[in-house]
């Protein structure tokens, strides 16, 4: 009899354990739960300590609330110039109501996939393949209205949507890499034959400068020089005539200036002027070493037999008398 009591009282705390158990839950933060009654939608439980009715009310498994991401695998896509080119994409998304992304949908996550993949097809179709490699805002922007737009009655909000990697086939690619190549090329090209050029009209501009500079300076050394050889010539005449040199001195001067007019290897001819005679002549008369002046003779007087026959006619004869 005591046994039989012990086994009941064994099985009424084992029953009262499961009851408190099955009726009391705790519910964690950013997690939602929902509750059935009798198979029927009764509440959504928040976090916190709840109580339930055992064997009546049934905890469906926990939502998290907080924002997930999901990375869906590639999905081949063909663009508007028929060009196979393979999408990933990132979605961020969050439960907003834990009743209509338990009821109005099976399983929300596979249906924002199916849903990424018909949309971005959808959009990338109506673009070509540079399109679609330079339009990813533009994507996004389309890909996160449409889905966040068809999510909103499951109780789920798109916030992002992100292009991973757009990988069009290995033959554009290499075409790609070769038109970047030559492009990248050109532009070397190009840039070579500014810094040619420029270097070019840089090296003219400072040779132009220089050949200005120092022409200026040639002709101020020239300025300079004629102007040092004006002073000296004015203080040589202005010496001359201080001194009151008389002709036999200018003369002998003369003479010294003759030998410098024919140095050089180049003058082969060279012209005495006039005047060196008058200049000898007054040398000769300085030193007094020339020869005495020999006297001219008288001319011969005439007789009288010498003027019968010049007054006979045909005595004298002259030029043409005996033609």
């Amino acid at each position: 009899m005591d046994i039989a009591i012990a086994i009941v009282l064994l099985v009424l705390i084992a029953f009262v354990i499961i009851v408190l158990v099955r009726s009391v839950r705790i519910i964690p933060q950013a997690r939602a739960g929902v509750v059935e009654r009798l198979g029927k939608y009764q509440r959504t439980l928040n976090p916190g300590l709840t109580l339930l009715i055992p064997f009546v009310d049934r905890l469906l498994p926990l939502l998290d609330l907080r924002e997930q991401v999901v990375s869906f695998p590639p999905q081949p896509v063909i663009t508007e110039d028929n060009l196979v080119v393979s999408i990933d994409t990132v979605v961020y998304f969050q439960v907003t109501d834990a009743r209509a992304a338990t009821y109005e949908i099976a399983n929300y996550i596979q249906a924002v996939e199916q849903l990424t993949t018909t949309t971005l097809r959808n959009v990338v179709g109506g673009l070509n393949l540079e399109e679609a490699l330079t339009s990813r805002d533009q994507i996004n922007g389309q890909l996160r209205g449409v889905l966040d737009e068809a999510t909103g009655r499951w109780g789920i909000r798109v916030s992002r949507v992100e292009l991973k990697a757009i990988d069009p086939p290995h033959s554009i690619q290499d075409s790609m890499e070769k038109q970047m190549r030559a492009e990248r090329d050109r532009r070397a090209a190009i840039l070579t034959a500014e810094g040619t050029k420029q270097s070019a009209i840089l090296t003219a501009e400072g040779q132009r400068q220089s050949s200005i500079l120092k022409a200026e300076g040639d002709a101020k050394a020239a300025i300079l020089r004629a102007d040092g050889e004006a002073q000296a010539i004015q203080k040589v005449f202005d010496a001359i005539h201080k001194g009151n040199p008389d002709p036999k001195l200018l003369a002998y001067q003369y003479l010294q200036t003759l030998p410098k007019i024919a140095e050089g290897s180049s003058n082969k001819l060279w012209i005495i002027p006039s005047e060196v005679g008058d200049a000898l002549k007054g040398i000769g008369s300085v030193l007094g070493t020339g020869p005495a002046p020999v006297p001219a003779p008288a001319p011969p007087t005439a007789t009288s037999s010498d003027a019968e026959t010049l007054a006979a006619p045909g005595g004298v004869d002259t030029p043409g008398s005996k033609a």
